[in-house]
């Protein structure tokens, strides 16, 4: 039952790649990241070099499917929330239940029996999946058999059900919809489906309100990673907010990392942000972290202790997502002037003419970066 996959021309077929090149979205981001059509797309690939799909993707693959096999009945956004909970998008994700003793495999982490099921009784034959569960590895597979679960569930008993039945049906079987077992579940599930980056193409759900205009609000920029060529991957995760945040990386010596940060405002140029430079510590505390990734919904990465904030990747991501709040905060648009020294001295401590010591140093070191991304050796990953 084990899968590897480099490509996605490894686990999806030719049609399916010509979809994926159709959405504009997907297309800018992989001809972004320098794929060209007509030969093999790579894979992105997280830190620990698993193979994920980005938000972009994701939500490519839920439209092309829901488009194709359900008539727009399941609204994308809810198996790309789903997507994020259960595996990260990662492809090859699995979590096995000592209580069950049964694996779940996939984007949506769903069970070969239940696939079977489907197959057998629902008359969901698109794939051949009954006695095959390697087939749940593969994106479009995933998705057809979990999307097919989630309308069964809609309906389930014959009753039209709420979306909220629906989601806590899907993570613990109709006997816990409304058990308090799910509830967690069910408010996670909200948090991120908020968090994810609009789209305006055509065939998309309803977008969720924003409840809160303290949290950021998204769209549909990815953070961009520029890296030296020692990397072979071609991608982080993404992350998604009102600023579009991007993290230059240099490499020298025994894995000495110096970064700054990019924010692009809407409507306003692109800048370095040199962070790195000015402090030396993580980029945001425990506390902050895990407010960010309970209460916001960044989950990328999880963060259970002081400890994960030493590696680098988990680290930037939070200061990313810290910097994205920063920019709404209080429910107005910030200057990066603000963003920056409340960055670095707290929003409740930045003067009101907006440029102490902190933003000084800060345009000192801005300097150093202005032509980063031109660095020879350097390659942006996306």
């Amino acid at each position: 039952m084990s899968a590897s996959f480099e490509y996605w021309d490894d686990c999806v077929d030719a049609e399916d790649i010509e979809a994926l090149w159709a959405d504009p979205e997907v297309s800018t981001e992989w001809l972004d990241a320098g794929e060209v059509k007509g030969e093999k797309i790579h894979l992105s690939r997280d830190p620990d070099g698993q193979p994920y799909l980005t938000q972009i993707e994701m939500r490519a693959v839920a439209k092309i499917v829901i488009c194709r096999h359900f008539e727009s009945q399941i609204d994308p956004d809810m198996i790309c929330a789903i997507a994020e909970l259960e595996s990260d998008r990662q492809l090859l994700a699995t979590r096995y239940s000592k209580k069950t003793k049964e694996t779940t495999l996939g984007l949506l982490q769903i069970l070969p029996k239940t696939a079977d099921w489907l197959f057998r009784e629902l008359q969901y034959q698109k794939y051949e999946v009954e006695g095959n569960p390697g087939l749940l590895f593969k994106p479009f597979v995933n998705v057809y058999m979990s999307a097919a679960y989630l309308k069964w569930l809609s309906n389930n008993e014959q009753q039209e059900r709420s979306e909220e039945f629906v989601v806590r049906a899907f993570k613990g079987g109709t006997k816990k919809a409304i058990n308090k077992s799910t509830l967690p579940y069910w408010k996670r599930y909200l948090s991120v489906k908020e968090s994810l980056p609009s789209s305006k193409c055509l065939g998309d759900g309803p977008s969720a309100d924003h409840a809160s205009s303290s949290a950021p609000t998204t769209n549909s920029t990815v953070a961009r990673i520029i890296l030296p060529k020692h990397f072979s991957t071609r991608a982080v995760r993404p992350v998604s907010g009102h600023l579009s945040v991007c993290f230059t990386l240099r490499f020298s010596g025994f894995a000495t990392w110096l970064f700054g940060a990019a924010v692009r405002l809407q409507g306003k140029e692109e800048f370095y942000v040199p962070i790195a430079e000015i402090i030396s510590k993580r980029f945001v505390d425990y506390p902050t972290a895990d407010w960010l990734y309970k209460e916001l919904g960044y989950k990328a990465y999880k963060v259970e202790s002081a400890e994960d904030l030493k590696r680098p990747f988990v680290s930037m991501y939070f200061g990313a997502a810290y910097m994205a709040w920063l920019s709404e905060y209080e429910g107005r648009e910030r200057s990066p002037k603000f963003v920056v020294q409340a960055y670095l001295l707290g929003p409740k401590n930045v003067g009101l003419n907006e440029a102490g010591p902190a933003w000084l140093k800060f345009e000192e070191e801005l300097s150093n970066y202005e032509d980063i991304g031109r660095e020879q050796g350097s390659c942006v990953i996306i």
